[in-house]
């Protein structure tokens, strides 16, 4: 989640005009994304697990709610997360969280139990664990920038860089990449890609995962930064901010998802079949219907 009380679009590339490609748009069911809640502060995060439901963080308010795709319904999942922002599922469906808070990752089970899986680095403070993905390998990359919170109590920098880091299946934290403010988060197991974004710097770039949290020289993949990105079977991968942008797996950008808030957060798929794309965006949350399948 980019700083809520400084909302100024830094570094983000806004040049979202018409660029869309035939193709794309008949993945798309209906353009108009439909407003499923609008009831929270801001939302953040959206995971789904097995079944298809999609948790979403409400950082804000220090809650998780969960939106139900057979009821097309929002519920309470969880109060007191340790300010969780940025959310993926484990093999085991797990809720793997950033909860900023103290600086920690959660790892939060479906009966709600708790466990913290990493309280800092190198006995320091981490900044903020904003966004994450797993590797399949039991392995989390996580990016950790800095946007101080008003609910932080007596915090201090203990930690000057903002970075991208890798926690591998025991628990040890490697530092990876140091970046001007290191965001979104997505990988491809399949092609063995990870792609990050550095919002303030407005790029985001894509590594070659070359296993045991070793990762190749980053390559720039587009001149846009973002706060949540997602990925979809075909390789495309959808980028927030203005609204959500499309870029196939070249770095072209194909398409452009209009939200009438003024940020959007975050983005996954979810649904029965996967193929209903889910959006957080400032106080509200929508879906819109594809004709494409995110990636498992």
């Amino acid at each position: 989640m980019k700083n809520i009380l400084n909302a100024g679009l830094v570094g983000l590339v806004l040049a979202f005009t018409s660029c869309k490609s035939p193709n794309y748009n008949a993945m798309l069911e209906n353009t108009e994304p439909k407003l499923i809640s609008n009831q929270f502060s801001f939302t953040e995060g959206p995971a789904a697990d097995k079944a298809g439901n999609v948790y979403f963080t409400d950082q804000p308010n220090d809650k998780i709610y969960v939106w139900d795709w057979k009821t097309d319904k929002v519920s309470l999942f969880l109060d007191k997360t340790g300010r969780a922002n940025g959310t993926y599922f484990d093999e085991n469906d797990n809720l793997i969280t950033c909860s900023d808070n103290e600086g920690e990752i959660w790892k939060i089970g479906k009966d709600k139990s708790v466990e913290v899986l990493s309280k800092g680095f190198e006995g320091k403070r981490l900044n903020g664990p904003n966004d994450l993905w797993l590797d399949g390998n039991g392995g989390i990359y996580f990016t950790d920038p800095l946007y101080k919170r008003d609910y932080w109590q007596d915090f201090k920098v203990e930690i000057p860089e903002k970075n991208l880091y890798y926690r591998n299946k025991d628990g040890k934290i490697s530092k990876l990449e140091t970046f001007v403010q290191p965001n979104g988060i997505i990988g491809n197991v399949k092609t063995k890609k990870l792609y990050v974004s550095d919002i303030d710097a407005g790029k985001t770039y894509v590594y070659d995962i070359l296993g045991n949290g070793k990762l190749s020289e980053k390559k720039l993949f587009c001149e846009m930064g973002s706060d949540g990105m997602t990925l979809d079977k075909d390789g495309n991968l959808y980028i927030t901010g203005d609204g959500v942008t499309v870029f196939n797996a070249k770095g072209e950008k194909v398409h452009h998802i209009k939200i009438p808030e003024d940020w959007t957060g975050n983005v996954t798929f979810g649904g029965e079949k996967n193929d209903i794309l889910f959006i957080t965006a400032s106080k509200s949350v929508y879906t819109l219907q594809t004709k494409t399948k995110g990636l498992k």
